[in-house]
């Protein structure tokens, strides 16, 4: 039996999505070891965030109150001695730029190998994790040699988030951090693309690719966005061509989004686009292809010409079509 640690993320006062993919995904390692899942939430309102992390699944979630937004050296220490304190072998991670930053550091803090980027855990014959290689094209499988655990970045959207409310215990924990091993503090924050939206969080995203097929007719899909209240993103040939700025892509080389509703207009489903957004819950596709990949992983598919499409559902939705 072998425990496992989830440690839950947090920025400007909200709970990340990924911290409840977490669940999931720590809750099958655990079922494999026959151990129990715990979770760490450091930092900011730990007793809500921990109400919000007591899902189906959750074992015992412990708090650690120093702080209020992410900070590497006082995560590095307090993972360093929760993980003294639990019999736990595996720790899981966002694979996000928060967890990027300290996953290193604790692995080696904890003498265990690292593997990041995960979209797959099995233990049937030790540890085995799945990565995606060469943008997304080729999936490959780490084994993982060391029997005495490992540390592991989970990618977001490839879980599906836990359910459900839980009995899990609720303990403060104390880590002990000497003031003397915290080197930075945080003092604020700078979003990229000042006064611009963070297409991550969004509950509801209208993408466009190339199909739009010339920038004039971002204003066509503007209405919509206006008229649903939804976020504008885009693939990647949309940002090359500067019709909209690179905080607006999504994809492997740009952002994971996970929002209830995804509509997809004129976007072929490249693979390194359908990294970013496969984690929506409803994705809605708009192509003139009958064949395009989109189609593959949409639960709405409308083989149509977006110019036509589009207005159609401005309409619907009560905005202005011209």
């Amino acid at each position: 039996m072998s425990d496992v640690l989830a440690v839950a993320e947090h920025r400007r006062g909200d709970l990340r999505p990924i911290s409840h993919e977490l669940i999931t995904a720590g809750r099958e390692l655990a079922d494999a070891t026959g151990g129990e899942l715990h979770v760490a939430v450091i930092s900011g309102d730990v007793e809500a965030f921990a109400d919000s992390l007591n899902r189906e699944g959750v074992d015992a979630i412990h708090t650690i109150t120093d702080g209020e937004e992410f900070n590497h050296d006082l995560t590095v220490e307090s993972l360093d001695a929760l993980w003294s304190a639990l019999d736990a072998s595996y720790l899981v991670a966002p694979n996000s730029v928060n967890g990027l930053d300290y996953v290193p550091a604790i692995a080696q803090r904890l003498d265990l190998p690292l593997v990041t980027d995960a979209i797959g855990l099995s233990l049937e014959d030790g540890l085995e994790v799945t990565r995606e290689r060469y943008g997304s094209k080729v999936e490959t499988t780490v084994a993982v040699a060391d029997d005495a655990g490992a540390v592991v970045s989970v990618r977001d959207g490839e879980w599906p988030p836990a359910e459900g409310v839980g009995d899990a215990t609720v303990e403060s924990f104390d880590p002990g951090v000497d003031e003397s091993a915290i080197h930075s503090t945080v003092t604020g924050f700078q979003e990229v693309g000042a006064g611009d939206v963070d297409i991550s969080e969004a509950d509801f995203v209208v993408s466009i690719g190339r199909g739009i097929e010339e920038e004039e007719n971002l204003e066509l899909i503007e209405r919509l966005v206006d008229a649903t209240g939804a976020t504008l993103a885009a693939s990647r040939p949309v940002v090359d061509n500067e019709w909209l700025p690179k905080n607006r892509q999504v994809g492997q080389s740009g952002k994971t989004v996970t929002p209830d509703i995804y509509i997809a207009i004129g976007i072929s489903g490249a693979v390194q686009h359908v990294a970013g957004m496969k984690g929506a819950e409803t994705i809605v596709a708009i192509n003139t292809d009958p064949d395009a990949p989109i189609f593959d992983i949409a639960d709405y598919g409308i083989v149509g010409d977006l110019f036509e499409v589009v207005p159609a559902l401005i309409e619907e939705f009560g905005g202005e079509t011209a």
